[in-house]
């Protein structure tokens, strides 16, 4: 036998090593964690919208634009899109949103808003902090603490006598206000502008006054509640807190938050995702990049070459 005579069987060896050594794709993301809901009875606070993680923007609350990361071909990946958190009424907190994830990144839930007589009327912490509720006897509770490069505060709730607003929940680009919730912010992760993250408006103690509730940020913060109308929920994945409550009969509530996003891109040429079971999402074509946008449920997603 020749002493070449295994250079064909080393050759293939080396050649399917090479076909199947692991390969990377270089991910853009935007994760959105859900909006919590508003506060209920009385002057119920609004609901902070879902936390904001980005590579293609700032991030909420000030943050700077975070990295790209990469991923190894054929390995499986967690991706949860958070559900909106549920409006609160008289002796029945609101809660926060779920995170959203993508693999490391967590972005929390918005904080719930201050339902008087629970916790102190005092709003959530969470990716957005929730407004604070407002009560009889001039009591003014404090707004929730958003998260650190996530989302901003929500604001304090303010009352005098049989008047008074909850505060604003924060949203991702700026903290709630006396009434009204903070706004979201713009990203063009998908090719085109899209505001997300917006705080929920504070109720309207509507006892002594007329009107409507605070104004919803922009991204999808829900209008606050009033003698005019009935506080409104969240918007549907774009993390918006839901509006906070008032006085009804006994049974004022605030609305629910609406639900967070996850959204990935990347460059076409350097892989083909695999959507898993238990997620709905969809893939769109942007020149070169992919966009893989989740918009319910978890599951994991994977790459391959």
């Amino acid at each position: 036998m020749s002493r070449y005579g295994n250079r064909s069987r080393v050759g293939t060896a080396v050649s399917t090593w090479i076909a199947n050594k692991p390969t990377t794709v270089s991910i853009d993301y935007l994760v959105l964690g859900a909006g919590g809901g508003g506060g209920g009875w009385l002057g119920g606070g609004g609901g902070g919208g879902g936390g904001l993680r980005s590579t293609t923007s700032v991030s909420g609350g000030g943050g700077a634009n975070e990295s790209q990361i990469s991923v190894n071909t054929g390995i499986a990946y967690t991706v949860t899109v958070g559900g909106g958190g549920t409006g609160g009424k008289e002796n029945v907190a609101s809660t926060n949103g779920s995170d959203s994830v993508f693999s490391t990144i967590t972005a929390s839930g918005g904080g719930g808003g201050g339902v008087t007589g629970q916790s102190g009327g005092v709003g959530l912490n969470g990716g957005c902090g929730g407004g604070g509720g407002a009560a009889d006897g001039g009591a003014n509770f404090a707004g929730g603490t958003g998260t650190t490069g996530q989302g901003y505060n929500g604001a304090t709730g303010t009352q005098t006598g049989a008047f008074g607003f909850g505060g604003g929940g924060g949203g991702t680009g700026a903290a709630g206000s006396t009434n009204n919730g903070g706004n979201g912010s713009a990203n063009s992760i998908t090719g085109s502008s899209v505001t997300r993250g917006g705080g929920g408006g504070g109720g309207r103690d509507s006892r002594g006054s007329s009107g409507f509730g605070g104004t919803g940020g922009t991204g999808g913060g829900g209008r606050g509640g009033g003698s005019s109308g009935l506080p409104v929920d969240g918007t549907v994945n774009l993390g918006g807190g839901g509006g906070g409550g008032y006085f009804l009969g006994n049974s004022g509530y605030g609305a629910n938050g609406g639900s967070g996003i996850v959204v990935l891109r990347y460059p076409t040429s350097e892989g083909q995702i695999t959507i898993g079971a238990g997620l709905t999402g969809s893939t769109a074509l942007d020149g070169s990049f992919t966009v893989a946008t989740f918009t319910a449920g978890t599951g994991t997603v994977f790459w391959t070459k």
